[in-house]
């Protein structure tokens, strides 16, 4: 029998996003801003998991996530799953989700979209939820998730 390794350190309060994907970590961490905030952080990438063969994690002292943000993640890493640390115990477990619609977080890669020409919101239809792809409101481009810009 193997014994439990930590692999990386806890947390006192804050929130633990597991289960990304080896070669999404950076893609989450630029979607969420982490490169700009000042609180702890510690991520590993390239860990053992039955689930991905290799995943990331990430964990943000004193961090807690908006559902906006949280549909930003699922968009680059929807098999993601968030823990709510207080007092160094999980006291929330959050799975992410893409939802059916997406609104002002991706850009539409159609240089004629008039979202790209005007101030517009882009809104998109999610068509695919397993490998992510959207389909835009007002020009009805289709953009998967290894193409599309979050804003």
């Amino acid at each position: 029998m193997k014994d439990k390794i930590l692999e990386v350190s806890a947390i006192k309060d804050g929130t633990v996003i597991d289960h990304i994907p080896a070669n999404s970590l950076f893609k989450v961490i630029s979607i969420l801003g982490l490169d700009k905030i000042c609180n702890k952080i510690t991520f590993g990438t390239n860990l053992e998991s039955k689930k991905l063969g290799q995943k990331a994690i990430i964990k943000l002292s004193d961090v807690f996530f908006l559902d906006k943000d949280i549909n930003k993640i699922a968009l680059v890493a929807p098999q993601a799953k968030l823990n709510i640390i207080k007092n160094y115990q999980v006291t929330e477990k959050k799975i992410v989700e893409v939802p059916d619609e997406i609104s002002g977080i991706v850009k539409c890669m159609n240089p004629s979209c008039v979202t790209n020409a005007e101030k517009i919101i882009t809104k998109f239809q999610v068509v695919s939820k397993k490998y992510v792809k959207l389909k835009c409101y007002y020009c009805e481009k289709i953009t998967d998730q290894e193409h599309f810009a979050i804003i």
